[in-house]
């Protein structure tokens, strides 16, 4: 193949039909979060707690499907839609702040892909630890760069391979929810309702469970990232709502069965991925090694439609000129190969950092859920203001308004819930980025900062000395 990674142009492609993004945001959803689930969740409530927090999680998630499907079709000049839609709403600093949190969610999303097959096999290759000891990382370092040697032939082939694998990961999660279903204990279950005393009272309970279910929702704002490339621009929320939905009751089966196979005490110190686990308690060592082989398959999909979108944000970004020119450029095949080794090597360094935290993939994977919380605040906040007629449309019904608001109230208060910790790692992560902000102004030759966008650079980076002082003083841990 001949490369041609300077090349701005966008090459002819074939366009993305609507099966295709919905298996894109399946693809994106299913992945390491729900294989983490049983022992997630017991290490924080009981199923009282779980019920609630799924209702909590499936009704904010759902609005911002919502969301998502409204701005689609009323805004459909916007490209990459988590990121353009902060940049029209909030101006072009919010927008970049948008478009590198959620890249770099997408980045610390893919590390814990890894960390946790590394840590499936651990189960029979005890040096591979928990997926964060040398030889686990060098391992993942090694399919890390070969999945962006694959991404780069080519969108089409990726997408191809993504909804095959989509298929084949969905039918271990199904098939272990049936038989925790067949095995499950009422007594076990029952003793198990109110959670144990660890967990403290019904709220903490179910604050302490936010950050996990958005992890495992991260993806339902897929088919916005890809709008670019849709067939028929109306698909974009059709395949963003069935996907969600799609998801949303397996999810919830799989935490809620696994009350009912072993006490919630013993589930918290289950060893990841605790889907196996559970499960070998019911049927024994095959469960575990089915288990684990469904999750290798769906965590290395998963990682494929990640990269893929992490790559895409960037490029829109780079085109809008809010990141630096270099980001634009695409080889023959419609890759923005710049923007996919960007990835690769953000990945590559969160994968090294994973070695140095207490758990890695816990770690990685509530980092990833903060990180998203600001470019979701700010596309619910846009969503408002659509509704009510001020971003150059004209004002929505009371159905919008109610949507818009209600995911803003539930990102707010996910922001409560991941708690100080979490906030000043993002702003670790967020203020640095800053340069690449400052890259693309100056070759612009534009003014570095407005006003307002100086108190928010001043804000960013005072949140970030915060939070390096809070990690050398041993207040926050990684």
């Amino acid at each position: 193949m001949t490369a041609t990674d300077t090349n701005t142009t966008q090459p002819a492609t074939a366009k993305l039909t609507f099966w295709t993004m919905t298996a894109m945001v399946v693809g994106s959803m299913v992945g390491a979060g729900v294989f983490s689930l049983p022992r997630r969740f017991a290490q924080e409530t009981g199923v009282a707690g779980a019920l609630i927090a799924w209702v909590i999680a499936g009704t904010g998630m759902l609005m911002l499907a919502f969301v998502f499907q409204t701005l689609a079709v009323r805004k459909p000049d916007l490209d990459a839609g988590v990121y353009a839609y902060a940049k029209a709403g909030f101006g072009e600093y919010p927008g970049f702040f948008s478009a590198f949190g959620y890249w770099a969610s997408a980045c610390v999303g893919n590390v814990t892909y890894w960390v946790l097959i590394m840590s499936t096999v651990g189960a029979v290759v005890p040096a591979l630890g928990e997926g964060d000891t040398l030889l686990a990382v060098g391992l993942s370092t090694v399919g890390l760069w070969a999945f962006y040697l694959l991404i780069r032939r080519g969108i089409t082939e990726a997408t191809a391979i993504n909804k095959i694998v989509t298929i084949a990961k969905v039918v271990p999660i199904l098939v272990f929810v049936l038989l925790a279903l067949f095995y499950l204990d009422p007594k076990v279950f029952a003793d198990n309702i109110g959670g144990a005393d660890y967990a403290g009272n019904l709220f903490n309970q179910v604050r302490g469970t936010m950050l996990v279910t958005v992890f495992v929702f991260l993806g339902v704002e897929g088919a916005s990232v890809y709008s670019r490339h849709a067939k028929r621009r109306e698909d974009v929320g059709r395949a963003t709502i069935l996907g969600f939905l799609s998801v949303f009751a397996v999810f919830a089966s799989v935490t809620i069965v696994s009350y009912g196979i072993l006490p919630m005490g013993e589930i918290a110190e289950l060893r990841q991925p605790s889907m196996a686990g559970v499960l070998e308690a019911a049927v024994g060592t095959w469960g575990q090694v089915f288990v684990s082989i469904g999750l290798i398959v769906s965590v290395l999909g998963a990682y494929l439609a990640w990269t893929l979108m992490a790559a895409e944000v960037l490029f829109v970004a780079a085109k809008d000129d809010d990141m630096p020119r270099f980001l634009r450029g695409v080889n023959a095949a419609d890759v923005p190969v710049p923007a996919l080794l960007l990835s690769t090597a953000l990945s590559q360094l969160f994968l090294i950092v994973t070695m140095f935290s207490e758990d890695a993939f816990s770690f990685a994977l509530d980092l990833t859920s903060a990180l998203t919380l600001i470019p979701f605040l700010l596309a619910a906040g846009y969503a408002v203001k659509v509704a009510l007629g001020r971003a150059g449309v004209a004002p929505g019904g009371p159905w919008e308004l109610v949507v818009g608001s209600l995911a803003t109230v539930y990102v707010a208060f996910l922001l409560f819930a991941a708690g100080l910790k979490f906030v000043l790692v993002s702003f670790i992560v967020y203020a640095p980025a800053t340069v690449l902000f400052v890259m693309a102004r100056r070759e612009q030759g534009r003014r570095l900062f407005s006003p307002a966008e100086l108190v928010l650079f001043v804000i960013s980076m005072a949140g970030a000395i915060y939070g390096v002082v809070a990690l050398a003083a041993g207040w926050i841990h990684l």
